[in-house]
Parts: structure tokens; sequence; C-alpha cells
């Protein structure tokens, strides 16, 4: 069981970017929408933990040290083709995105130049990824426990000292900015681009595990992991809706309000939780190419890595803007095709009788 929660740590550490620890991407695909956002958290925790699921135990399965085999296995091999292409493009872009925004939160938070905050996100990033899958994932999961202590302490905090009503909460919503026309949807397309992200780097760890179902736990612990930081910074913004609803990073005004000690801790979680990402999503894309543990995977990283950083001069809002909305619909394809399978499987395992 261990070895089931290390993957799930891992799972969150890999899917917990700064637009998730920092509350922006939680605002406008749930708070946005009001008390019934709540419901949508509720919806995504299971489809995380589904999805999470069906990848780590794929991984396990094949054995496999890359996202191809599993893509393959899931879309066939003509969609397959296609997946993978753009999981792989979406690899690299993400990697760039979170080298910008190392830099973006730098410059907002220590009035550092962008450039010295990500090129420090890069060489920590690429000095871990040449270290073995297992250490890998052990640090990936490392400030997952740190986020979640953190985010429970905003959450009490803000529910006990703040009065809100329901009227209160709707009024704000009205100049909230939805990531979504609806509620249900929002939940859907959070998840979607989310997996899309993620998926390489959930079916190499399952990778790393032979017994399926040791694998397939970790998958659903990440999933209700993820759900639960969901529903806590969801709460937790509800409260103050009307003062967060233009701030860039929300979570990061609600912890300042509890102490200047506590937005220094997470200023701090939100690096990490960067580095959680950029980590995975570097990795995941040079096992794509080359073999791991050798001496041109190691040569390989710190190349991809380097440009990378370079191409981080783009802009951490322009990156975003680009990379994620796309992403959103892949991941669409993607969870499509899993619980295809999955229906498929148990078709295979229990036939229906004509």
């Amino acid at each position: 069981m261990k070895k089931s929660f290390q993957i799930g740590a891992a799972f969150i550490g890999v899917i917990v970017g700064a637009g998730f620890a920092s509350g922006q991407e939680i605002l406008q695909f749930f708070t946005s929408f009001g008390t019934i956002g709540i419901v949508g958290t509720l919806v995504a925790a299971v489809l995380f933990a589904f999805i999470g699921m069906n990848l780590t135990q794929l991984g396990s399965r094949l054995q496999t040290t890359s996202h191809q085999n599993v893509i393959y296995h899931i879309c066939g091999r003509y969609l397959g083709i296609v997946v993978d292409f753009v999981i792989t493009f979406f690899l690299f872009g993400v990697t760039v995105v979170m080298f910008s925004g190392a830099g973006a939160i730098f410059e907002q938070q220590l009035h550092i130049p962008g450039y010295i905050g990500s090129i420090i996100m890069a060489i920590l990033t690429i000095a871990t990824v040449t270290l073995s899958v297992q250490r890998v994932i052990t640090l990936i999961g490392a400030f997952t426990p740190f986020l979640l202590l953190l985010v429970m302490v905003i959450t009490v905090y803000s529910v006990i000292n703040y009065d809100f009503s329901a009227a209160e909460i709707q009024a704000a919503v009205t100049g909230t900015n939805q990531g979504a026309p609806h509620w249900l949807v929002g939940g859907l397309l959070y998840v979607s681009y989310n997996i899309a992200a993620g998926v390489a780097m959930l079916t190499v760890m399952g990778g790393t595990v032979k017994d399926e179902k040791v694998a397939a736990w970790g998958g659903i612990i990440g999933g209700l992991g993820l759900g639960l930081l969901l529903l806590l910074i969801n709460i937790s913004m509800l409260t103050q809706l009307k003062e967060i609803a233009a701030v860039p990073m929300p979570m990061l005004f609600l912890a300042n309000n509890i102490s200047p000690v506590v937005g220094a801790l997470m200023s701090i979680i939100l690096l990490g939780m960067i580095y959680n990402t950029a980590v995975g999503m570097l990795y995941a894309f040079t096992v794509r190419f080359v073999k791991p543990d050798t001496a041109r995977f190691k040569g390989s990283i710190i190349l991809f890595g380097l440009v990378a950083y370079a191409a981080s001069f783009i802009g951490f809002v322009t990156l975003v803007g680009t990379v994620y909305p796309v992403m959103g619909y892949l991941g669409f394809v993607l969870i499509g095709a899993i619980i295809f399978a999955w229906f498929k499987k148990k078709r295979v395992l229990y036939p229906v009788e004509s």
C-alpha cells in the first residue's frame, strides 16, 4: 500500500501546477459558478480517480517506460499516431509553461527578473530528471503533503473568519470570468486538459509496478486526493469570491490574509508544484525518444531542457492561452478512448449471453 500512496502523491504532484495550486484555474472552472461548483469538484474527483486507475493499471500491465505503448493500446493504430504526436508536443509545451511560470512568480512575488527564476527552475528540473525514475517519482510527490496541509489551514481559516450568504455569493458570481458555459462542462473540461498533460507520466509511474492492483490503487488515491484539493480550494475561495475575482493568484491572496509568513510558505509551495510538473513533463517527453538510464538520455535531457528554457521567453500568459485550450480537446478524445477501452475489457471478461 505504501507504493500506491507514493504513486498517488506523484499523480497529484504532476497534475498540480501553478494554475491549480494558485487557485486561478479552480476559480474559473468551479468557484465562478457559485455553490453548484462544489458538485463540479465532486464530478471531477470521480473522473480523476477512474481515469487515473485505468492509466496506471495499463502502464503496469504493459510494463511501459513511455506513454507510447499505452496510447496505442487505448486508441488503436491510426488514432494512436495522432494522439501520441500531440501528447508528445504538449509534454514539451507544458515544460516551457512551467519554466515561464516560475519566472512570473519570481518577478511578481520577489521582484527578481523573470529570466533568473526560469533558469533556476530549468537547472533544478534538468538535474532531477537525470536521476532514476523511482527517485523522480519520490521527489515529485514530496511537496504534495505540504500543499494539502496548507490548503486545509487556509480553508478552515477562511470558513471560520468570513461570513457569507448564498445571495452574496451569487452577486459575486455575476462579475466573475467563467472558464466554461456550464458548471458540468467546466468540471469535465478541467479534468480533460489535466489528464492530457498528465497521461504520459501516469503510465510511466504505472510501469514501475508489476502488481496491477497496486498501480490501480495509486491512480485512485491520486485522483481522490486531487478531488479533495479541488473541494477545499473551491470552498475557501467561495468565502472571498468578491475580493479574489480579479486576483491572479487567489490562494496566495488568502494565504497573505492569514499572515505574511503563510503567504511566503504558499509562494514556496507554488514553486514546488511548478517544479513537480516540470520534472514530470520533461521526463515523460525525453523517454518518448530516448531509453532511460543511459548516457544519451542524460545528454538529451540537458538539450531539451535548454531549448524549453529558451522557449519560455515567449511569455507565461501567451503560453497558457495557447497550450492549455488545445490540450482540453485532446483530453476529451483520451477520456472517450479510455472509457471505451474499459467497457470493452468488461465485455471480454463478462460476455453477455444471448
